[in-house]
This record gives structure tokens, C-alpha cells and sequence, in this order.
């Protein structure tokens, strides 16, 4: 009886494996074909929002990334170099966390304010997610594009939550394809 609850466990284990097995490689098809947003959220950064003396201009008043983030953010662009995923270009919001995230994952990018938290005032998403829109509007249609955010946008524009260093995969219309969290 006891060796049929291993071989069970076991079996079960196993089987667990090929649905994320599966996953990750419907999601690297995916982004081999181009044409879409890729929205990541920024890596680990223990804590909730930022502390009261927050300025954006000074990272040692925001929430950081841990050293989990760091290296989180480093498998991230691992992951896009060990499965040859090409990409024209990352934008990352103005916090410290999502920089840092785009540095370590993939070095170049460029920041754009669109992308930046609203979770201090959601009063602010409408016209956030809009111009956000606007901006990717403007893109090439057929290559991928990263945007490292905060969850407040990439829930606005995909209407998704994501963890901390999840990657949600959208196409042109914002419909999610996939998400996928690199372990």
C-alpha cells in the first residue's frame, strides 16, 4: 500500500511538470512570431507601494529591489538569450525597481512615464493606460517590445494581474496570450 502512495506521488510530480512544460514553450513560439508586448513586472522588491518621502528622482527613498530581484531579473534576460527571442526595444517606468530590472535583464532601455506606478493615486490610470496606448500605437507592429511596469499598469492595459517578475504576453489588441514566470 505504501509504495503505491510513492508511485502515486511520484506520477503526480511528474505530470505536474508538462503543463508549465508546455507553457513555456507555447509562449517561446509566441514571441519567436514578433508582433507583441511583452509586459513584465518589475522583479522582487519587498514591501508595498513607496514610503511617504518617495522621489523619483532618488532611488534610496523607493522600494528597491531585494537580491532575489536581482538575480530574478537576470534569469529574465537570460531566458530571452538562451531561447534566441528577439525583441526592438525595452521601456521601463521612471521607479528605481523597474530600471533596475531592465538593467539587469537586458541592459539598454529607455524610460517612459507611461509606465510609471499609479498605485498612490488610481485616479491617475485612465490617462496613464492612454497615453501608454498611444506610445505603442506608434510602434512597429511586426517586432516584440518590453515594458517593464508596475502591476497598476500592466493590470490596466491587459486587465491581468502579474507577480513580481512575471511576464504577461499580449497581442496588438492587448488580448493576454500567455503569462510565464521564469524560475
Amino acid at each position: 500500500m505504501q509504495v503505491r502512495s510513492i508511485i502515486f506521488v511520484c506520477l503526480l510530480s511528474i505530470a505536474s511538470f508538462f503543463p508549465a512544460f508546455a507553457n513555456e514553450q507555447k509562449i517561446i513560439k509566441d514571441l519567436k512570431e514578433g508582433g507583441k508586448l511583452i509586459l513584465i513586472r518589475h522583479s522582487e522588491a519587498p514591501g508595498t507601494g513607496d514610503p511617504a518621502n518617495f522621489n523619483l528622482n532618488d532611488c534610496k527613498t523607493q522600494r528597491n529591489l531585494s537580491a532575489e530581484g536581482i538575480e530574478q531579473a537576470k534569469r529574465l534576460g537570460d531566458f530571452f538569450i538562451k531561447n534566441n527571442i528577439s525583441f526592438e526595444k525595452v521601456y521601463s517606468s521612471e521607479y528605481c525597481r523597474c530600471k533596475d530590472t531592465a538593467r539587469y535583464a537586458f541592459k539598454n532601455f529607455e524610460t517612459f512615464s507611461g509606465l510609471n506606478s499609479t498605485f498612490a493615486d488610481p485616479s491617475k490610470t485612465p490617462a496613464y493606460i492612454k497615453r501608454t496606448k498611444e506610445f505603442i500605437e506608434k510602434l512597429d507592429k511586426s517586432k516584440n517590445y518590453i515594458f517593464v511596469a508596475h502591476h497598476t499598469t500592466i493590470e490596466g492595459l491587459a486587465s491581468t494581474f502579474a507577480n513580481s517578475g512575471e511576464m504577461v504576453i499580449v497581442d496588438r489588441s492587448y488580448k493576454v496570450i500567455g503569462t510565464f514566470k521564469v524560475n
